[in-house]
């Protein structure tokens, strides 16, 4: 899966010191009408109780410029829980989670569904409001490294 490329998000559950967040290249719209989003988050992550226990998610799209964002929410250099957010300026969502304010974009969501398969749990959220964020180029993730997407 590695030689897959995708568009690199930082997905966030919970609030105050009960709160993490996981980066990952697995978010994606499911249907449009009604608004729905789905991310697939590891059922080992410190994400997946807390998307369990709040039923929010935000998906937050990150730019080039948002790699060390990136790094902190995958947990490079032993970063957990809240101490991932030490980066950005974070702002609280209706859901109740929280959106990286110079984002792409964030997606609020409220779960809608969950269906646990494997390792994985496939998470189905309900849009709730999207926040429009700065303009950038995305960050893509693909071959275990970082990139941009080049425009012709």
């Amino acid at each position: 899966m590695r030689n897959l490329a995708g568009g690199v998000c930082v997905v966030t559950a919970g609030s105050g010191a009960d709160r993490s967040g996981a980066t990952v290249t697995s978010a994606t719209a499911l249907s449009v009408d009604p608004p729905t989003m789905i991310v697939n988050i590891n059922r080992t992550s410190s994400l997946w109780p807390l998307i369990a226990r709040h039923n929010h998610f935000c998906i937050n799209i990150l730019s080039a410029g948002q790699r060390a964002i990136a790094d902190n929410f995958a947990g490079k250099d032993g970063l957990k829980g809240a101490e991932r957010y030490r980066d950005g300026e974070w702002i609280t969502l209706e859901s109740g989670a929280l959106a990286l304010k110079d984002a792409i974009s964030a997606i609020d969501c409220a779960v809608e569904d969950v269906i646990e398969r494997h390792t994985h749990a496939i998470v189905i959220g309900r849009v709730l409001a999207i926040e429009p964020g700065s303009s950038g180029e995305p960050l893509i993730y693909h071959d275990g490294a970082y990139g941009t997407f080049e425009t012709r």
